[in-house]
């Protein structure tokens, strides 16, 4: 047996909103791509609000991801994904834990320009496209990204119509793909990660979704041996 053979890595996948519907199909994706040793566990709050669609909602939200971060620390999980585009509570999370904790839009941002010099994101509300543009500040991605196309959809209509949310993404990645000069796209919403093989067929051009993406960056850190730094800002949370 191959020394990576034998790893086993538990991830745990949380999404910071409370749907669970969307729970089980972000957990799906993650389980698509996961290596055979790998172990997903997808999870989101008991309490918060149903879906994440501007900074309100983060702010609720982070609670709840942080409570299940530390269930995860204790559990002794290899990994944590925060699978909501905003990445809410990343940095606080990332006090918490032990080992690495990824935000799917970091993940995505990163894997697209590993493929492609210029990506497009394809998101939800166009309320949202703010939050987008701040994070691509943040990580030092926003001279690589040509445009934010919004669907104008809610995100529980990932759910709750899977078909026309499908048809609708398509369309604005065809457009994103024709006008916007780039050679990938990122989807902006977790609830989009299931359908990114399908519109990456249909249009013939990388789909980034963070959730995949977060799950491969665990695997690899976790294989390196590699943890959250406890040194600086990212030390444990001072006692009070």
């Amino acid at each position: 047996m191959r020394k990576n053979e034998a790893i086993n890595t538990r991830i745990q996948v949380i999404n910071p909103n409370t749907c669970e519907e969307m729970t089980h199909s972000i957990g799906l994706a993650a389980e698509q791509v996961a290596a055979a040793s790998t172990q997903i566990i997808a999870q989101n709050p008991k309490t918060g609000v149903p879906s994440i669609e501007g900074h309100y909602d983060e702010a609720i939200s982070a609670i709840g991801v942080l409570d299940l971060i530390r269930e995860g620390r204790e559990q002794g999980v290899h990994g944590h994904i925060i699978a909501c585009f905003g990445d809410p509570a990343l940095h606080a999370a990332r006090e918490l834990a032990k080992a690495p904790v990824i935000g799917i839009a970091e993940a995505a941002f990163h894997m697209a320009t590993l493929v492609a010099t210029k990506f497009s994101i394809v998101t939800t509300l166009s309320r949202t496209r703010i939050i987008a543009e701040h994070l691509l500040q943040q990580y030092g991605f926003e001279g690589h990204c040509a445009k934010i196309r919004c669907i104008d959809l809610p995100v529980l209509a990932l759910e709750n119509d899977k078909e026309y949310a499908y048809i609708k993404l398509l369309e604005s990645c065809q457009q994103a793909k024709m006008q916007d000069g780039i050679g990938a796209i990122v989807l902006g919403c977790g609830g989009m990660a299931e359908m990114a093989d399908r519109v990456s067929q249909e249009i013939g051009i990388p789909i980034i979704d963070g959730v995949r993406s977060a799950v491969k960056l665990i695997e690899g850190l976790h294989g390196m041996g590699i943890q959250t730094s406890k040194w600086g800002d990212y030390d444990y949370p001072l006692s009070k």
